[in-house]
């Protein structure tokens, strides 16, 4: 069975007559021959729109109950039943009263189509889920009803309704919108001309939008490759170089002068690698292209010209701008370059060459590069021997000129000359056999030291001298290339597959991520995740990091390779060449295998997962039940010492007891804290920011929030403390969590002391209470203190910030170490009271 088809009416406003042209289209319809049938429509009251559906068969509405009031609804099952033609729907974002067989119309329309009847339907703009928050933003009026925009840009035709501001106002005015005690209301908030004029645009570009996309599905249908210029779009071609930002304003400039164009920008990276392209410029030629209202693309290919005209053909480009080449005269005549070569395989597509102060001119004068896998060092050291070899050659051979003959003196040139090829490359290599053959024809030719030849076989020997010179040069360094080339992918191919094995072994993401560091040298590493609900600020988290000072946003770092929309590798360290920006980019998507991988073994835990969380659920009662049971009796009993002295029996004083009840109550009311928290956790519901934190800062926190007592902990402390990466606030939540425990056992003669040192690249910190404990009952004491609700709560904590927290009962004394990740050194240790 064919699926029907579905035709709206979109308007920009309430009032535009969307419901009166479907019912009018319709009636056309049912003039024609077609069964048609009024599933649905709201008139409002409106008498041209009553009026217009007489004559159509109405499917008669359900009624539905909910919460004691009566409504109706459109009758899905009797309309499938009457199974007609065509349909008329109104309101296609409505929500249906709860009891309906779908939560939304849209949805009922979905399987009118599946069962093979067309369908025509209104909708406002303002109902469309892209652009919901656009059209709160200018009206002040948020729609609780909306509609996917896949839903409507799948309909087979969509029809604008449309009136201008003015002309609706008039409509409001005189009644043929809203009733008489809405007018006022309605003219002074939604229908004032700014937002009517606003709406309009905004519905008129998203049509434009979906006329696009119905255009270039015609277009790739039907194999049309040529552009149409039914929409200026200008293509500006990036080199990598500095005159990029001049292309982009004269790009935008031209832009401007035509509204509604579009504005691109494309930088090809050869397959090869070969060209090495400053990233900081390119960002910053992105972030002004951005700026202006342009695109940015990118894109891989063998050759350059073709991979630019490719991308203009496929986004239907109508200018291309290029600038002028860099390359001089010489260069130019020996090959074209790419702007003349775009202009001859353009077509159609306009192309504007445009000057800067990079391009090449007449007095313009560039020395030949090394080859790529020479290296300036063997490339100046080629030259410089090939200096001194060859007058030290010419010395000699002179003073054995009685006994060698002319093709003898070149071949022993020859050899020099190789052996400078293979050392420089081409450009040395040219160079030696020019010199070479100039020595051998002034020192070793008839007429001597004379640069004239007489002879046509002496003339034949340096010329064929320099050819081959120069062949053995080629030769040189395109093996040089090739040799970089393999050594480079062969440490690619390394890096790869130890960082895959690492994945494979189920390492952390934060070993993953300062392995990533060590092997491209760079000072600081992040994987960033973005907050999907945070809109429209972007906010970001740390998931793992490494080095001193990582990145906590994407434009905090020096370079990004983006994962996905919301997953990105942050870095910060000297700029990366186009090679390893690539291999950081697949460095970056295994890390996003990985992190997926962490998250979807999480979810997969099944029925033992669900059994833990039970068993867990369980113990945590029962450690809230035992530490909940001492504060509440303490305030019970300090309560029963006051009543009985406000009934006449002696009784301590009553100010102490009333502060002992309220400590108690305040402690239960703390581990009622705890226990929350600890199941937000388990729930995976607590938000996590890890970052860079001063231990020094979080420490005085702590101590603070433990009050007069937190001034009794002892701190020994390194001079120098690094910063550790952790969440601020639970790290403070589990220093002052440790604090209270250890001041809870600790004995009136000794304070608890916190010490901290750093080893490994982590920073380790031992909570001491000094509480008596014996040996015998020490492993016994240690379960029972690690199961308090208070401890585990900061040991959950403590390993969501990828650290850990051990108890040790060293007789006669408990400890607690929490570990955490740092990077940096520690100090001296030197004994402070913290108060």
């Amino acid at each position: 069975m064919a699926r029907g088809r579905l035709r709206i009416y979109l308007g920009a406003a309430p009032g535009v007559g969307k419901t009166y042209a479907m019912l009018a289209e319709g009636q056309r319809m049912r003039a024609l021959g077609a069964d048609v049938v009024v599933g649905f429509v709201e008139p409002h009251g409106r008498r041209p729109t009553a009026a217009m559906a007489e004559g159509l068969e109405t499917i008669p509405r359900r009624t539905l109950t909910h919460r004691g009031a009566t409504f109706t609804e459109m009758d899905l099952d009797a309309l499938l039943a009457r199974r007609p033609q065509v349909a008329l729907v109104d309101e296609l974002a409505h929500s249906n009263v709860p009891g309906a067989r779908n939560a939304k119309r849209w949805q009922d329309v979905e399987e009118l189509l599946d069962a093979g009847i067309d369908v025509v339907t209104t909708l406002n703009v303002q109902h469309l889920e892209s652009l919901n928050d656009v059209v709160r933003q200018i009206t002040g009026v948020r729609q609780g009803e909306t509609l996917p925009d896949e839903v409507a840009r799948r309909a087979d035709q969509i029809e604008l309704v449309d009136l201008p501001p003015e002309v609706l106002r008039r409509r409001m005015v005189h009644g043929d919108i809203y009733s008489p005690d809405r007018i006022e209301s309605a003219l002074t908030h939604y229908f004032r001309v700014g937002n009517l004029t606003a709406l309009r645009e905004i519905a008129l570009l998203w049509l434009a939008d979906r006329v696009e996309e119905g255009l270039q599905r015609y277009r790739a249908e039907h194999g049309i490759v040529a552009p149409w210029e039914t929409r200026e779009r200008i293509l500006v071609g990036l080199s990598g170089g500095p005159e990029g930002e001049t292309l982009i304003r004269r790009a935008a400039r031209i832009s401007a002068r035509t509204p509604g164009t579009e504005l691109l920008a494309l930088h090809v990276v050869p397959e090869d690698g070969l060209t090495r392209v400053d990233p900081a410029v390119l960002d910053a030629q992105r972030t002004l292209l951005e700026s202006l209202g342009g695109s940015y693309h990118q894109t891989t290919g063998e050759d350059v010209v073709g991979a630019l005209l490719q991308f203009a053909e496929a986004e239907n480009v109508t200018q291309i701008v290029l600038g002028a080449s860099r390359h001089g005269r010489i260069a130019s005549l020996l090959r074209a370059g790419v702007g003349q070569r775009t202009i001859k395989g353009s077509g159609p597509i306009d192309v504007h060459i445009v000057t800067h102060e990079e391009a090449a001119g007449a007095a313009a004068l560039r020395l030949p590069r090394p080859s790529r896998g020479m290296g300036p060092r063997r490339y100046w050291g080629a030259l410089a021997g090939a200096v001194v070899l060859l007058p030290v050659l010419t010395v000699l051979l002179t003073a054995l000129r009685p006994h060698l003959g002319l093709a003898d003196d070149l071949v022993i040139y020859l050899l020099a000359v190789v052996v400078v090829a293979l050392v420089g490359g081409l450009y040395p290599a040219l160079f030696g056999a020019v010199a070479a053959a100039l020595l051998a024809d002034y020192y070793f030719t008839m007429p001597v030291h004379s640069l004239d030849m007489e002879r046509p076989d002496e003339i034949a020997a340096l010329v064929v001298f320099i050819a081959t010179a120069a062949l053995v040069g080629t030769a040189a360094g395109t093996a040089a290339q090739r040799t970089h080339q393999a050594v480079r992918a062969t440490s690619e191919a390394r890096a790869l597959s130890r960082l895959a094995a690492a994945v494979m072994r189920g390492q952390d993401l934060t070993a993953l991520v300062e392995q990533i560091r060590e092997n491209f040298g760079l000072s600081a590493v992040s994987l960033l995740e973005r907050d999907p609900q945070a809109s429209p600020a972007r906010r970001w988290y740390v998931l793992a990091s490494a080095g001193e000072r990582p990145p906590e946003k994407p434009y905090e770092a020096d370079v990004e390779s983006p994962v996905d929309d919301n997953l990105t590798l942050a870095a910060r360290g000297s700029g990366l060449s186009t090679e390893d920006q690539r291999v950081l980019a697949a460095c970056a998507a295994e890390l996003g295998l990985a992190h997926a991988r962490g998250r979807i073994a999480g979810r997969a835990g099944g029925p033992d997962v669900r059994a833990d969380a039970e068993r867990t659920r369980a113990s945590l009662l029962l450690a809230a039940g035992r530490d909940l049971r001492a504060p509440l009796r303490t305030a019970e009993d300090a309560l029963v010492r006051v009543r009985r002295r406000r009934a006449g029996e002696p009784a301590p004083d009553e100010e102490r007891l009333l502060d002992t009840a309220r400590a108690a109550v305040h402690r239960a009311a703390q581990l009622v804290t705890d226990l929350e928290d600890l199941s937000r956790l388990h729930a995976g519901a607590l938000d996590l920011y890890l970052r860079p934190v001063d231990l020094n800062e979080v420490l005085g926190a702590a101590l603070d929030d433990l009050g007069p007592g937190g001034h009794s902990i002892v701190l020994r402390l390194p001079e120098q403390l690094p910063d550790v990466i952790a969440d601020a606030a639970l790290l403070t939540r589990v220093l002052t969590s440790l604090g209270f425990d250890a001041l809870r056992h600790s004995p009136p003669d000794r304070s608890p002391v916190i010490t901290a040192e750093v080893r490994d690249g982590y920073l380790t910190i031992r909570v001491e209470d000094g509480s008596p404990v014996q040996r015998t009952t020490a492993a016994r004491t240690a379960d029972a203190r690690a199961d308090s609700l208070g401890l585990r709560l900061a040991r959950d904590l403590a390993e969501t910030m990828d650290g850990t927290l051990e108890t040790l009962v060293e007789a006669p004394a408990f400890s607690v170490m929490l570990t955490l990740p740092s990077s940096a050194p520690g100090g001296t240790a030197t004994a402070v009271r913290a108060g």
